[in-house]
């Protein structure tokens, strides 16, 4: 029996444990804990009637359901799994705490147990497709057996846990709502950027960093972008190797002994290592078969984490066939010549930045707008500007004033050479901006915003596009 085995049997046989959110995502956590003898008890606020087939597949696992406005009161429990979306400090949490609760989350755990060698990776913009690309790139590497993906991205891990040893791997992607409360350090510590986000959530932008910096506390390696101040800040307190990376070239004189930098030299890709000096090329940028800066940074921010690791042979062989992840600068369709791209993750202006950087040669017709997570928009409307070929804005989705607010104050903002327009709906955004596309320009689906306004996710919003498009 391993250790991961004996530890969560002794923690959780004949134990009571609560698991918040009644999602399809928590039933393999409710499953994996039931099959240690615990008693699972799951609690959300939606009824059985909003919950439809889902409380019975959720019950077959042998657990209780506790549904409805009331579904906070009266927690006592062993432990308590939150899900990432609840803040640690409710005052229904920190009162099944006092009463002797100990509050987790399965990511938490996961990262205190798992044996596997891993690379945490967090960021405003670009975590989903690093971490991937660290997966692919291990893969290859290393084979595909002892390689895992996880986190806000692949699949849950913590019941995976017991099959990995020290052999194996782990890519994991992590969010600021999860990295509060997780204390045990990851091998690897992932920084792709620090900007505005999530500020509906978090108490202020401080809180937010502080919880992106967490994954630097323990960490053997720290990888982090130069080009950001507030990482690049980071750094410098830090004693532990930082590999920075960024796209445009970084002083020798701005690194440490320790440290080590990626960066373009020319159209290459190059590593360099202070204290030896050594300087090797790893690729071309032409050699990545993505579009945009964005994602070259992307590859130099997964090369940075698996060096020493993963050879660069590896890293240019997958650079070479990667398409990339779904709902992440997807091309859906070409239509009457017309480009339509599904950038549904882009929950961001500095997302929606990068992504219209990666488009040069064609005119641009944008749609954006969505869930308000009280972020500025004068940076996307600045974005919007300078890119140069935006031809239309179509705004649409709770942040639809806000966005249009911030292009009137946009002093830069030629509103007589790009065409804004206000949809309430979805589907008419889509369709207004399809209208708009002549041939040979495309039409981007890059919201600036998260979905919740209208979607239950960005992957929902992502599909919906897809079919308004395929319909056309």
């Amino acid at each position: 029996m391993k250790k991961a085995e004996i530890i969560l049997r002794e923690r959780f046989e004949d134990k009571k444990v609560i698991l918040l959110g009644a999602g399809v995502s928590n039933l393999p956590l409710a499953e994996f804990i039931a099959s240690f003898g615990a008693k699972v008890e799951i609690r959300d606020k939606k009824t059985r009637e909003e919950l439809g087939e889902t409380a019975e597949v959720l019950e077959k696992t042998g657990a209780t359901l506790v549904l409805g406005e009331s579904y906070l009161d009266n927690m006592e429990a062993d432990y308590i799994f939150r899900s990432p979306g609840f803040r640690p400090d409710l005052p229904a949490l920190k009162k099944a705490v006092e009463k002797g609760a100990e509050l987790t989350m399965e990511m938490e755990m996961f990262m205190e147990l798992r044996p596997a060698y891993t690379v945490g990776i967090t960021g405003s913009d670009g975590k989903s497709t690093t971490t991937t690309l660290v997966y692919e790139m291990l893969k290859r590497a290393h084979g595909g057996d002892k390689v895992y993906l996880g986190g806000n991205i692949g699949f849950p891990l913590l019941h995976r846990v017991c099959e990995m040893d020290e052999s194996c791997f782990a890519s994991v992607e992590l969010s600021s709502f999860q990295l509060m409360t997780i204390d045990t350090p990851a091998d690897v510590a992932v920084i792709t950027n620090i900007s505005p986000n999530h500020l509906n959530w978090h108490t202020d932008m401080q809180e937010y960093i502080d919880a992106k910096a967490k994954l630097l506390l323990g960490a053997k390696r720290a990888v982090l972008n130069f080009g950001c101040e507030i990482t690049r800040e980071l750094g410098k307190a830090l004693e532990c190797p930082v590999f920075y990376f960024s796209k445009d070239p970084i002083p020798e004189s701005a690194l440490l002994d320790k440290d080590c930098s990626i960066c373009f030299e020319g159209d290459d890709i190059v590593f360099f290592e202070k204290k030896t000096g050594k300087k090797e090329k790893i690729m071309e940028r032409g050699d990545i078969l993505l579009p945009g800066l964005h994602n070259a940074e992307n590859y130099m921010t997964a090369a940075a984490a698996l060096y020493g690791t993963v050879g660069f042979e590896d890293v240019k062989a997958v650079a070479k066939v990667f398409g990339g992840v779904k709902h992440r600068f997807e091309l859906v369709a070409i239509k009457n010549g017309a480009y339509f791209y599904n950038s549904s993750i882009d929950s961001s202006p500095t997302r929606t930045a990068a992504a219209l950087s990666a488009v040069k040669d064609k005119k641009i017709n944008l749609i954006c707008g969505g869930y308000d997570k009280n972020i500025p928009f004068e940076p996307l409307a600045v974005a919007i500007a300078e890119a140069g070929n935006v031809k239309s804005v179509t705004v649409t989705g709770a942040t639809a004033d806000k966005i249009l607010a911030a292009i009137d104050g946009c002093g830069i903002f030629d509103k007589e050479k790009i065409t804004v327009v206000r949809k309430n709906d979805f589907e008419e955004a889509v369709k207004h901006a399809a209208s708009m596309a002549e041939d040979g320009e495309a039409v981007l689906l890059s919201p600036a915003c998260a979905s919740f306004d209208a979607f239950r996710n960005f992957e929902e919003r992502g599909e919906r596009f897809r079919e308004i498009v395929s319909a056309l």
